[in-house]
Parts: C-alpha cells; sequence; structure tokens
C-alpha cells in the first residue's frame, strides 16, 4: 500500500512476532479512560486505526463495544486476526478505511498516529466518525530521565533516518483546521516488566526503523543493545527489568464540517 512509509511497510512486515512479543502493553487506567473520554461501552463501534497485532484493541474489545481493527500490513493484521478471532479485522489504510461515513462512536490510534499524521488522513477519520465523536491518540513514551533508557536512546536513534516519530511533534500539524476540538491530554506512569530480551532486545527490534536495517546492522544494533544489559548496574543480572514509561493518551472530539446544516 502506498500510503505506508517503507519503514513501517518493510519493519513491521518483517518483525511482527517481535512486536508482538516486545512492546509493552497499558496501564490498567487507560481501559477507564477508554470509557469515560471515549465513552466506550456496549452498543458503541470503535475503530482501532494502526491496530498492528491487536495489544491495544485487546483493551477496546474489554469495554463491551463492537471493534473494527484497521491495518495495512499484512503480518501484523494476520497476527492479529490469530490472537483475537472475534474481532473483525480488515486492510486499510488512515487515507482510505474501508468504512461507511459516520459509522464510528469512536477512533483509535495506539503508537501509530505519527505515521500517517495528514490532513488527509484526518479528514478520513473526520469521514468515519459520527458527529461528535470522539478521537483517542495514545503513545508509551520512554523516561529518558534514567539514564539507560537514554542510553538505549543513542543506540538507535542514529538509524531513524526519516522515520516519524511521536517525540517530533509533527504529528500535531493536522489538527491545526476546524475539524476536530483541542486535544487534551492525559498522562499515566506505566512500567514494561519483563525480561531483559523481551522489554529491551525484542522491544527495540521490533521498532521500525531497526527492523528494516539490513541484517548485518541489525545485529550490530542487537550487540549494543546487549552489551548495555551486560554492562549497566540496573540491568546487569536483574530480573525482572521495569522500563519505565510515561503512556500519553490524547482525546479530542469531531466538529461539524464547516458549513455542514446542523
Amino acid at each position: 500500500m502506498t500510503d505506508v512509509h517503507s519503514a513501517a511497510l518493510r519493519g513491521f512486515s518483517e518483525e511482527a512476532e517481535k512486536y508482538a512479543r516486545g512492546r509493552p502493553d497499558y496501564p490498567d487506567e487507560i481501559l477507564d479512560w477508554l470509557r469515560t473520554k471515549l465513552e466506550l461501552s456496549a452498543g458503541k463501534t470503535a475503530v482501532d486505526l494502526g491496530a498492528g497485532t491487536g495489544k491495544f484493541t485487546r483493551l477496546l474489545v474489554q469495554t463491551g463495544a463492537g471493534i473494527v481493527a484497521v491495518e495495512p500490513v499484512g503480518a501484523m493484521r494476520e497476527h492479529l486476526i490469530r490472537a483475537l478471532p472475534g474481532v473483525q479485522a480488515v486492510a486499510g489504510t488512515a487515507q482510505d478505511m474501508p468504512l461507511g461515513s459516520a459509522s464510528a462512536d469512536a477512533l483509535t490510534c495506539a503508537q501509530s498516529f505519527h505515521w500517517f499524521a495528514t490532513e488527509e488522513a484526518l479528514e478520513e477519520i473526520h469521514r468515519v466518525l459520527k458527529p461528535a465523536g470522539k478521537l483517542g491518540l495514545v503513545w508509551n513514551v520512554r523516561d529518558e530521565t534514567v539514564d539507560w533508557v537514554a542510553a538505549i536512546t543513542e543506540i538507535i536513534t542514529p538509524h531513524e533516518g526519516d522515520a516519524p516519530r511521536f517525540y517530533k511533534g509533527d504529528w500535531r500539524r493536522p489538527f491545526a483546521g476546524e475539524l476536530f476540538a483541542d486535544l487534551e491530554e492525559t498522562s499515566f506512569v506505566y512500567q514494561h516488566v519483563g525480561s531483559a530480551q523481551e522489554v529491551i532486545v525484542d522491544r527495540f527490534l521490533s521498532v521500525s526503523f531497526i527492523a528494516a536495517l539490513p541484517a548485518e546492522t541489525k545485529a550490530d544494533v542487537a550487540a549494543q543493545l546487549n552489551a548495555l544489559i551486560a554492562s549497566h548496574p540496573a540491568l546487569r543480572g536483574r530480573h525482572p527489568i521495569r522500563f519505565p514509561y510515561r503512556t500519553r493518551a490524547y482525546r479530542c472530539i469531531s466538529n461539524p464540517r464547516p458549513g455542514a446544516s446542523t
């Protein structure tokens, strides 16, 4: 699909299994946020856009709402279908969702909106949402005040190229228009707990632009991560590892289209 960034298409196709193993889940408080801020419950319909392997989709299912997962990368979508056979999963992009207009009460993008943060995508999201529908954007953001977390960032950042990233803030630009009300932020503290292999090596080898690297370069990144684990006093010989994140959740409400009758 031409609307998918090349780093995402290659990286997520090649490392879907590592993504499923290594990516963090979400804090328990997010479920309450989905129910209160996005008003999801039985009888409602939610779209999980850029659903990946279904990590966030699992939480949406717990609200009781009907869920449609939209994922363009076949390997990710196939993993989601195996993991959540009761969820409707469809191929589609943020610019072209195979869904009816005004068909969703809410739409979520977890760890994904920065990949398709354009006016075109926001127009399509607005089309799919009902009037006053809720858009939820969620990211797990590494706590780089911790020195070993900052060291991991130093290892991976030289390889990011032009890959969109949450920290750059470019994802905010499409919201300058009139389709949505202002973004409202909620923040939660979260720890990804597991082995060093899971929460560091698998986690960062599944990052799109790392997963898309040539095998030799990817192996070098893995070696640097393992060297950090073996040498840093907060990591060496420790099990489990508690990887610190801050989960940032944003909500906004769809406005009537300018010029539309009310």
